[in-house]
């Protein structure tokens, strides 16, 4: 569905959102522009001001959405290795969402809706956690960082090369058997 299509079923807050993730993904959040998103939804160019009042406002609500979609992605499993693939495998689902969601410079990063998401997110990663390792923060830092760092990677092509015949899901799956984190969740099976 088209962004103006969208609009014109009366929901211009998702259609702006749709063109946004669009231009994301292709140029990067720095290319965005309300302006631009209005011209691309057939909306006068202070419509979407209405839903999300400037960019910051616009992005927030991305990072938001990105934020529900990773919680639900990453279920109730507690197996870390799982976890770390099911993180990948959003980034690589969900790329515009992932350019957003860890660039507070981007966002405010005091909206109530923003903090909610970003804590159950926060929450799915830090239960898989528990149990590993004698401290949980670091456990919950070195298997968020881990799994991060190498979507990021992947995302920036910079892993391109490295994988050889293996899929992202099997490189990672491989890293974390490597890793001491990995080895402790390999225990705890």
């Amino acid at each position: 569905m088209t962004a103006e299509r969208a609009y014109h079923h009366g929901d211009l807050r998702r259609a702006v959102i749709a063109a946004a993730l669009d231009v994301i993904a292709a140029e990067g959040p720095a290319a965005l522009s309300l302006r631009d998103l209005a011209r691309r939804a057939g909306v006068s160019h202070a419509a979407p001001a209405h839903h999300f009042k400037d960019r910051a406002g616009l992005l927030t609500a991305v990072a938001v959405e990105g934020h529900v979609l990773l919680s639900e992605a990453l279920g109730e499993t507690t197996d870390l290795r799982d976890l770390g693939v099911r993180y990948v495998r959003f980034a690589m689902a969900h790329p515009a969402h992932f350019q957003v969601m860890f660039r507070p410079e981007l966002l405010r990063t005091q909206d109530p809706e923003l903090l909610a998401a970003r804590e159950r997110t926060r929450g799915r990663l830090r239960r898989a956690v528990a149990g590993h390792g004698d401290d949980p923060a670091l456990g919950f830092m070195a298997a968020w960082s881990m799994a991060h760092g190498f979507a990021t990677l992947l995302l920036s092509r910079n892993l391109d090369g490295l994988l050889g015949d293996r899929s992202p899901e099997e490189a990672f799956r491989a890293l974390a058997a490597e890793l001491p984190l990995g080895a402790g969740a390999a225990a705890a099976d």
